[in-house]
């Protein structure tokens, strides 16, 4: 298949990337359709709470993950007979630090919130269960492993029979009339079954976890190079999930409404992500041995990312409202207004994807970090002043804006301006009209 306005687009060499796509959307919009029947079960306020936790939860577990899958990968890549070593610390050292941040993140929600008094808050309890979902994704680093192969396929059948356990789990729940804590149980679950499913399938390839040491020097190397990753995942946590956080103010409702909004627009960000996850082998290998290709395949992903997330985004914006109440009736109202602002945000989502690859690529590690910061910032800022005026509607705009800071952010610093524009010239459709013209 030739993409318009993609002239030169190198087809044979990506195609093989994106062949475990199919699967992965089947997977995630089985999930989605869950989502919704658990959002309209739940109701605004019940499920407002559960995003709540989630969010809260996944701003202190970004620590975790420690920043390294990517550097696992390369780490294999430039060094595979040492990939029980690289494979062992980075699992450790996952683990020890989500360990600890079980506790702390319960004790730092008792510290900080005001929305509950009474001793034996439900909400406190839903947070402590989502809390142990960041522990067990520390087995993600075989996953990592997996992607350093080109063997993705492995943990994409993996990822599709915990997504068809996972629902399966859900719909009881939904049956028996469950409150919200065990949903808050079957999100730590999710976690649980893939980490095992993982487990299995690196032994069923033949390979074992027994042989896999720690290396207080690998330990050493990897933080060092991580560390500004490390900040980079937390900020990204923050302008991603801040919004729901500080919706709480308003109520429980709102942050319902809101995620509502939110989830459907985010659904498939997983798009730019498997597909950019998938070819950075490929543009690191391009980056070593033929910079003019390396430079063209970058430019080709960001024309790719903007012709998926383009059309989706005008469609979007003139049909949330109908999507919404297609839905959940009349169950979250005003959701369909913020669908059609925070849907925009996927475009720049796609392109930060992207480019945060080339920033890895090239040691630019404090650059990302500086850039998620900023929209971090922005997104805080935004919301301090929107939230209180618009709700969930300030929400959104915030959140767009503040993504759109992040992905051009590369603008501004003469080393990285070159990406910026390639990323401007994408979104502006600048080969396809080029293409047009010249005829």
């Amino acid at each position: 298949m030739r993409l318009p306005g993609l002239k030169g687009f190198d087809e044979e060499a990506f195609s093989k990337y994106f062949k475990n796509t199919g699967w992965l959307m089947f997977g995630k919009i089985l999930s989605m359709v869950v989502g919704f029947l658990i959002a309209k079960y739940l109701g605004a306020v019940s499920f407002g709470d559960l995003s709540f936790a989630s969010a809260f939860t996944m701003i202190i577990a970004a620590v975790g993950a420690l920043g390294l899958d990517t550097f696992i990968i390369r780490e294999i890549i430039n060094e595979p007979h040492k990939k029980e070593e690289i494979l062992g610390t980075s699992l450790l050292m996952r683990l020890s630090v989500n360990l600890l941040l079980i506790p702390l993140t319960v004790g730092i929600y008792l510290l900080f919130h005001h929305y509950s008094s009474k001793p034996g808050d439900s909400l406190t309890w839903v947070i402590l269960i989502l809390a142990f979902a960041s522990f067990f994704k520390s087995f993600n680093v075989i996953d990592s492993y997996f992607q350093s192969q080109v063997a993705s396929k492995y943990v994409v059948k993996i990822q599709n029979v915990c997504v068809m356990l996972s629902v399966a789990v859900k719909v009881l729940l939904v049956w028996f009339h469950m409150s919200v804590i065990y949903f808050a149980a079957a999100l730590s679950f999710d976690s649980l079954s893939l980490a095992i499913g993982l487990v299995y399938m690196y032994h069923k390839r033949g390979e074992s976890i027994l042989n896999w040491t720690f290396s207080r020097k690998r330990a050493s190397t990897l933080l060092k190079q991580s560390f500004p990753l490390i900040l980079s995942a937390v900020m990204v946590s923050i302008y991603m999930k801040i919004d729901t956080v500080m919706l709480k103010d308003v109520g429980s409702a709102e942050v319902g409404i809101y995620n509502v909004a939110a989830n459907i627009s985010e659904a498939w960000y997983f798009i730019p992500v498997a597909i950019v996850t998938s070819v950075f082998p490929a543009i690191i290998h391009a980056q070593k041995t033929d910079s003019e290709r390396y430079l063209k395949r970058l430019g080709n992903l960001y024309d790719l990312l903007v012709f998926i997330s383009l059309p989706v985004a005008i469609m979007v914006s003139f049909l949330g409202p109908d999507l919404i109440h297609l839905i959940y009736k009349d169950a979250f109202p005003g959701a369909g207004e913020m669908l059609s602002i925070h849907i925009w945000s996927g475009i720049f989502v796609f392109l930060g994807s992207a480019s945060s690859q080339y920033l890895l690529a090239e040691g630019y590690t404090m650059t990302a970090f500086q850039r998620t910061a900023l929209g971090a910032v922005v997104n805080i800022l935004l919301n301090f002043w929107l939230i209180p005026k618009y709700g969930g509607i300030g929400a959104s705009i915030a959140t767009l804006i503040a993504c759109f800071v992040s992905a051009f952010y590369l603008l501004l610093i003469p080393k990285t301006r070159q990406q910026g524009i390639m990323m401007l010239k994408s979104l502006f459709l600048f080969k396809l009209f080029q293409k047009i013209f010249k005829r």
